[in-house]
């Protein structure tokens, strides 16, 4: 996909809503995504959610998850992008965590995950990237990664690939 627009006219193509549910990005794959005319018929709700209370509280992210494996984790992204599609009425969500500004190994570390629900069946996927940047080139990078990832993701999902999740 080259541009905004593309992702937001296949995801019209494919009648799919999307949720969202940002970390570190702070909402910016929902405001990008909603700068473009036409947002309204596959944008159903953005979650900022930063802290570990928040992920929890509103998107169901288990504590343990978090001290296991840590805020910037694929893990926990994974537990976001399914607790956002299960608050939704969505059918595809995206979820990111990581750190955009640290002193440390995971400074630029960003965690993705995608999730759909297909025929009641809920499928998952994530990956992690590392960008290098200023803290808000960073966020720009890892927004702009994930709204082009859409349709990929999207794609392999109906391609049968994916860990379909089970409660």
């Amino acid at each position: 996909m080259e541009s905004l627009e593309d992702v937001i006219n296949f995801l019209c193509e494919k009648k799919a809503m999307l949720v969202t549910a940002e970390s570190c990005t702070a909402g910016m794959v929902t405001s990008l995504l909603a700068d473009v005319p036409g947002c309204g018929s596959i944008l159903d709700i953005g979650y900022v959610v930063y802290t570990e209370h928040a992920k929890h509280c509103c998107l169901g992210v288990n504590l343990q998850t978090m001290n296991i494996f840590g805020l910037t984790s694929e893990e926990v992204a994974r537990e976001m992008a399914l607790g956002a599609l299960q608050r939704s009425s969505a059918n595809f969500s995206v979820a990111i965590t990581g750190t955009a500004e640290s002193d440390d190994e995971l400074n630029g570390v960003v965690c993705f995950a995608y999730a759909t629900t297909i025929n009641d069946v809920q499928k998952v996927t994530s990956e992690t990237h590392k960008f290098v940047g200023e803290r808000n080139e960073v966020r720009h990078l890892a927004a702009m990664h994930a709204i082009k990832s859409i349709p990929i993701q999207y794609e392999k999902f109906h391609n049968g690939e994916g860990d379909i999740f089970y409660e």
